[in-house]
């Protein structure tokens, strides 16, 4: 599976941005998924859905700046690992 993910401030017609950091990712299966982000510090947490939905992701950037390591979780447990490093090119 492939796919899309775009992130932003939602900005609907007449309104203010809003204050999250909403993403959406399209699927080449058709798929449409909503995350909300939220970076507090050095920690990031991704909802799956919305702001205190209880599939969410919360992970840890390191003190270099490259690393990124956290744990989705699942309502009625479960979960998996994602950890990220930053690559830069030459």
């Amino acid at each position: 599976m492939q796919g899309i993910e775009i992130i932003g401030h939602l900005h609907r017609y007449g309104e203010e941005p809003s204050p999250d950091i909403h993403s959406r990712y399209y699927s080449s299966v058709g798929e449409t998924l909503d995350y909300v982000y939220d970076l507090d510090g050095d920690t990031l947490t991704i909802w799956f859905g919305e702001r205190g939905a209880p599939a969410y992701y919360r992970g840890t950037f390191g003190s270099e700046g490259t690393t990124l390591n956290g744990v989705w979780h699942y309502p009625g447990g479960g979960g998996y690992k994602a950890n990220a490093t930053r690559m830069t090119h030459s």
